[in-house]
């Protein structure tokens, strides 16, 4: 298997969630703006969201996966699906009963994770709506984490890569035609989330049946790899979501502050999660079930050298990626949502935003190539010590960022804490020799910079200024936009290629 080729694939599937994911925000930014109802089903979405990140992208993949491959590559196959049905029939049990908790428990969770809500009893009522409706989306998109992990580690990462774009789809669909005629129109995003969870989870199905492995109900089981599972899970909770963690309470803080200021890093954190998506998701998926194989077989050398080629991948992509952000903060955020209720003061709000969380785009990177080199080999104890000390620095500089910079100050301090949660990763990799960089780094980082100094003036020289961007068409905009976006990425790729880098360089095979 070329895990290039893999990794592309995966990427591909995300670069279409993602613009479908744009579409979605720009009609969400055109219709609702930066007010009170978009504040409240941001953050009535991002609690599932976030459960989902913690126990279904987070520790449930980092703790299933390994053990699957271990399964996979150890045991019989009948012992293989014996662990799958066990694990099935545990999670959708325990995910039943926490979505009942969350339905019931509504106003209390909203009371904790946006405590400035209940200044305005009206917004605070329209956030538990929305939150009674969104809460059963964990219990889908669980299922769905269950079902991807189990395609990946039989290598069939197509359909768990474009799964997330049918709940854009929802949205879109459910923005243009259901929210007119519901009241409150915000209701309509509520129901979105509820039903792409249910097409995602259906999506799933017919691939599992393809591989013989869609969950059978069996009331008893003699496995005990599901319960090694949920030993390992406690812990990575913390291990694998330090980030989410920190963006939770920072929805705490923003609630805080101005009206818009939640929406205002909503925004930009979905700018920045394009290319976090597309390439640190794909790359931790790509990565977790390898290196576990790897692990599983004794070869510590193509360990390290697998680490090492995640490592370079996220160097070259992910610093082009940040800069642009950085220097196209504007254009970006007027082409996409400055429209309708979306005002200009909400662009260069968003703008501040952006720019903070683009100082840690590598760190947040990083962290999904970092952390499955231990949690491949099922070391949960040094990424959650990793983690706790990232929550703590994090949350105190959210106490000396939020004053003078407000909202800028929350994003800011989200990016160093991925960058020191990466920095702290790398370091227990290095001592505890796990990874022994390949040679060659100091030569591959020059390069790049050189390469980022010609895309840098290539942006810059292109876009114009910034008020320029504040006026025109929608189609004047995006023209504009992938023009100026062209000319950087042909700038980058193009000094690469004169500096010697060429594509078959990153080429790797995995047995």
């Amino acid at each position: 298997m070329n895990l290039l080729k893999a990794l592309a694939t995966i990427s591909s599937m995300t670069f279409i969630s993602r613009i479908l994911g744009f579409v979605r925000d720009m009609l969400i930014a055109r219709t609702f703006g930066a007010g009170i109802a978009t504040d409240a089903f941001i953050v009535a979405f991002r609690i599932p969201n976030l459960l989902r990140r913690l126990f279904a992208e987070g520790a449930f993949s980092q703790a299933f996966v390994p053990i699957l491959a271990e399964y996979k590559n150890r045991r019989t196959t009948e012992e293989t699906r014996e662990l799958i049905d066990h694990v099935s029939k545990l999670l959708g049990i325990t995910l039943f009963i926490v979505t009942l908790i969350g339905v019931v428990s509504a106003p209390l969770i909203i009371y904790a994770s946006a405590p400035g809500f209940t200044d305005n009893p009206e917004k605070f009522a329209l956030t538990v709506e929305l939150l009674r409706i969104t809460f059963p989306y964990i219990l889908f998109i669980s299922l769905v984490s269950l079902a991807g992990g189990i395609l990946n580690t039989y290598g069939k990462f197509f359909a768990p890569a474009f799964t997330p774009t049918l709940l854009n789809l929802s949205f879109i669909g459910c923005a243009l035609w259901l929210a007119p005629l519901i009241d409150p129109p915000i209701l309509a995003l509520a129901w979105a989330v509820f039903i792409g969870g249910v097409l995602q989870l259906a999506f799933q199905i017919p691939f599992l049946i393809r591989i013989k492995r869609l969950p059978r109900l069996r009331l008893k089981s003699r496995d005990t790899g599901a319960w090694r599972i949920l030993k390992l899970m406690g812990p990575a909770v913390l291990g694998v979501s330090a980030g989410q963690i920190s963006m939770l309470l920072n929805t705490i803080f923003a609630s805080l502050l101005v009206t818009g200021s939640v929406s205002w890093l909503y925004y930009a954190d979905r700018l920045m999660e394009f290319p976090a998506g597309l390439l640190g998701v794909a790359l931790g998926t790509v990565l977790l079930p390898s290196l576990a194989k790897y692990y599983n077989s004794n070869s510590t050398e193509e360990y390290s050298r697998l680490l090492d080629w995640g490592l370079r991948l996220t160097f070259l992509l992910t610093l082009p990626a940040a800069l642009a952000l950085a220097i196209l903060a504007i254009p970006l955020i007027s082409t996409l949502f400055n429209y309708g209720a979306f005002t200009t003061h909400d662009v260069w709000m968003a703008r501040e935003a952006l720019i903070s969380y683009s100082v840690g785009l590598l760190g947040l990177i990083l962290v999904k190539v970092l952390a499955p080199g231990f949690y491949a080999r099922q070391n949960i104890k040094t990424p959650v010590k990793i983690a706790i000390i990232t929550l703590i620095a994090t949350q105190l500089m959210n106490l000396a960022f939020i004053l003078p910079l407000k909202h800028a100050g929350l994003a800011l301090s989200v990016g160093l804490g991925a960058c020191i949660n990466a920095g702290l990763l790398y370091y227990k990799l290095r001592s505890h020799n796990i990874y022994q960089p390949q040679s060659g780094w100091l030569q591959f980082l020059m390069k790049i910079g050189i390469a980022l100094i010609v895309m840098g003036f290539a942006l810059w020289f292109t876009m114009d200024s910034n008020a320029t961007w504040l006026t025109g068409t929608a189609l004047d905009r995006v023209s504009r936009l992938v023009w100026v976006i062209i000319a950087g990425a042909t700038s980058y790729f193009a000094a690469l290629w004169f500096l010697g880098f060429r594509i078959k360089d990153f080429s790797r095979q995995h047995v």
